[in-house]
């Protein structure tokens, strides 16, 4: 007898309900990551997060306290083998693999215009932001079963538009990450897994912001935003609840900005 895959619905209006989900969020222990994984949470899924400088352990029990499974792991995302461990842990964890991906993991690192760029931070800024998307997703695609999944990367306005100075290995590597996005979308889709990538813009009150935008520049950026204000993670996090609910079951292959308008 044949079984209708879990992310496929059959009628009625969609269900934002992510009831008997799995999902991962790498980069989890702060700002967007730790906003999407409760949000995906408070939908009904049960949460595993992965962090590298910031201890995502209170995120994980905040998840907890909702009577959600959680679990946190420190992880080097451009490490494959502790990637493998990783998300098998995940799945241990969680009692089901994985089939909620949001692939966050990443950061700016520096500032450094072309002519000054060390080999070593191009090449490190290249491994954080888009080694660890396939690390991971190869991973957790290896595992996920015939009811299909989600995988949702979280890019940057940066890839539409270059970044502000010093940003080019940035924007470079999350505009790879569009590109991964497109194949993926082609490859996955055969196994109802839809890969989609959504492109935040100025999102306010992040650890990015605050280490590498200076304040006048930040006044400027909402100055020029069509909705006046700087964005906050949550409004992230909802882009990320539409693409992984039955919401978003025939969306695939897209880039959802959330910028305010400041790319138009």
């Amino acid at each position: 007898m044949s079984q209708t895959p879990t992310h496929v619905r059959t009628t009625g209006i969609p269900s934002l309900s992510l009831q008997g989900r799995r999902a991962l969020v790498t980069g989890g222990g702060t700002g967007i990551g730790a906003a999407v994984a409760v949000a995906l949470a408070d939908a009904g899924a049960d949460v595993a997060l992965t962090y590298k400088t910031h201890d995502g352990r209170e995120t994980a029990e905040r998840i907890a306290a909702t009577g959600r499974r959680a679990h946190a792991e420190q992880l080097d995302a451009t490490d494959p083998a502790a990637v493998e461990e990783a998300v098998s842990n995940a799945a241990e964890q969680l009692q089901g693999p994985i089939d909620i991906l949001i692939n966050n993991a990443g950061g700016l690192v520096g500032r450094h215009r072309l002519v000054d760029m060390p080999d070593e931070h191009w090449h490190t800024v290249l491994n954080l932001n888009l080694t660890s998307a396939f690390l991971v997703t190869r991973a957790v695609v290896r595992r996920i079963g015939p009811g299909g999944g989600r995988i949702v990367n979280i890019s940057s306005q940066a890839a539409r538009n270059g970044g502000g100075p010093g940003a080019s290995a940035y924007a470079a590597a999350k505009a790879g990450m569009h590109g991964l996005m497109l194949a993926w979308a082609k490859e996955f889709g055969p196994r109802n897994i839809t890969v989609n990538t959504i492109a935040p813009g100025f999102i306010g009150d992040t650890p990015f912001h605050a280490t590498f935008t200076p304040p006048e520049t930040r006044r400027a950026v909402i100055e020029s935003t069509p909705l006046r204000r700087a964005g906050v993670p949550e409004d992230v996090a909802g882009a990320v609840l539409y693409l992984a609910s039955d919401l978003g079951g025939f969306c695939t292959g897209e880039i959802i900005d959330v910028n305010g308008g400041a790319y138009l």
